[in-house]
């Protein structure tokens, strides 16, 4: 057999701005064998989320972040190859958060198995993954969504927001979507069975747009990009409204942030409520809603869709695609092949 190679991607600088390829410096090394308590794994599947952005910068968040030099961070599917950890043997499929990297010698209890069949190993990272739990409890937890409120969803073709339209209507919402082109709006009202969508893209008043869609207000606002979309949303929302703020993906790569309008003054004529949450906040709670979006699933009310790039060569590309709304549904690069 001949030796095997890691390619990986390491943080080579801290962006500033907009993010560019300058920041990614692409290495390869032999592999390692797993010591003792370790497994060797293989990447099949490499999730590329806005999250990550975040975490190419110094500054103070929710999860600390990566150091110049480190691989750049990145939850994956993989295959076990070598193991010297009695809870995992070769074969096994495992979520672990590999990097950008085509191998990783870890120890065993920074996996999770995996019980999905191979071919439907993605929706791991995916819609029964982190972006399909953050939609489950950022409506039904953050949100609390009612039967027959209106929920806006913003960034609603990517993988969290198109989750979170699909369980607002099985809840008995009426759902909006606001995404960035008409085959996008397409997709989600026909694809997926949201009630409307606007491509924003397509509106120089995106206000008076939602207002035509939302004529009785908006009940629930899942918010995953910020900037002038959800000025024109804040200006809808009804009393008693619930602003989730799940992502601002508008202003991951700026300097200096416009400053939009300020919302406290709406909030409080309408008493409504604005919380910024975590998913992994209700990690205790995974399995059982994991269960739920699967009979979802398997009854066929949630769908999802998947945007593939291949090659581990092409993975800053691939992330850099995600600021320009390249992705439909969920993004990911197909790294290996099962062996």
């Amino acid at each position: 057999m001949s030796e095997r190679i890691n390619k990986r991607w390491r943080l080579a600088a801290y962006p500033e701005g907009m993010v560019d390829e300058s920041a990614f410096q692409y290495m390869e090394a032999p592999v390692l064998p797993p010591q003792e308590g370790q497994v060797l794994v293989k990447v099949i599947w490499l999730s590329l989320d806005p999250y990550m952005r975040g975490r190419m910068s110094p500054m103070k968040s929710y999860v600390e972040p990566m150091k110049v030099g480190q691989t750049i961070t990145g939850q994956s599917v993989a295959e076990v190859i070598e193991s010297r950890h009695p809870g995992f043997q070769k074969g096994d499929l495992a979520l672990a958060f590999t990097g950008w990297q085509s191998y990783a010698v870890m120890a065993g209890d920074e996996l999770e198995k995996i019980a999905l069949r191979p071919a439907k190993a993605s929706y791991a990272l995916g819609v029964l993954g982190m972006p399909g739990l953050t939609a489950y409890f950022g409506l039904l937890e953050v949100g609390k969504i009612k039967e027959g409120e209106t929920v806006l969803v913003s960034g609603a073709a990517g993988a969290v927001g198109s989750a979170a339209g699909q369980i607002a209507r099985i809840k008995g919402c009426k759902a909006i979507g606001v995404a960035g082109s008409d085959e996008k709006t397409e997709w989600l009202t026909k694809g997926l069975g949201f009630d409307a969508a606007v491509n924003y893209k397509a509106h120089a008043d995106l206000r008076e747009a939602l207002s035509g869609l939302c004529p009785n207000g908006i009940d629930v606002y899942f918010d995953n990009v910020g900037g002038a979309v959800s000025d024109a949303a804040i200006g809808l929302i009804n009393q008693k409204a619930r602003i989730v703020v799940c992502g601002q993906i508008a202003h991951y790569n700026a300097k200096n942030p416009p400053r939009g309008p300020r919302i406290l003054a709406s909030l409080l004529i309408n008493r409504a409520r604005a919380e910024g949450f975590i998913v992994y906040d209700f990690q205790s709670r995974f399995k059982a809603a994991l269960v739920e979006l699967q009979r979802w699933m398997s009854e066929g009310r949630l769908k999802t869709k998947e945007t593939v790039v291949e090659g581990i060569e092409n993975a800053p590309k691939a992330f850099l695609g995600l600021f320009e709304g390249a992705n439909t549904g969920k993004l990911l690069v197909k790294v290996g092949d099962i062996e």
